[in-house]
């Protein structure tokens, strides 16, 4: 069985529920019991874009900087529609910032992770 099949669908599915999760209503959200206090709101978005990131990595590893752009697009997506909508989120910079900051500590992991390999051969 191939890995990249199955990459592909856990990163959808966790693309999705990245969205899901950043437009809910706050109110919805502190429902559901999530924290969105300022430092646990960053630490989530970079988690979550590492995850995504690392994901997609497994799903197409030769395409890495594509992947790179457009999760950093979706990230700004997020912070311009929780601003420009009714939801009771707004525009943060620092969210996406921390985004970014998520993306870049997994490709991080992804160099260091490849040098081992290559290291062991």
């Amino acid at each position: 069985m191939r890995l990249h099949p199955i990459a592909e669908k856990i990163f959808f599915a966790t693309l999705i529920a990245v969205l899901v999760l950043a437009l809910l209503p706050v109110l919805r959200l502190k429902e559901l019991g999530f924290d969105i206090g300022f430092h646990y709101d960053k630490l989530n978005h970079g988690v979550a874009f590492a995850a995504l990131m690392l994901i997609g990595s497994l799903s197409w590893p030769e395409r890495k900087i594509s992947l790179m752009v457009f999760l950093a697009l979706v990230g700004a997506a997020i912070e311009i529609l929780q601003g420009t909508t009714l939801i009771g989120r707004d525009l943060d910079g620092l969210d996406w910032a921390a985004d970014c900051v998520g993306i870049g500590c997994a490709l991080v992991a992804i160099g260091a992770a490849n040098s081992l390999i290559r290291r062991e051969a």
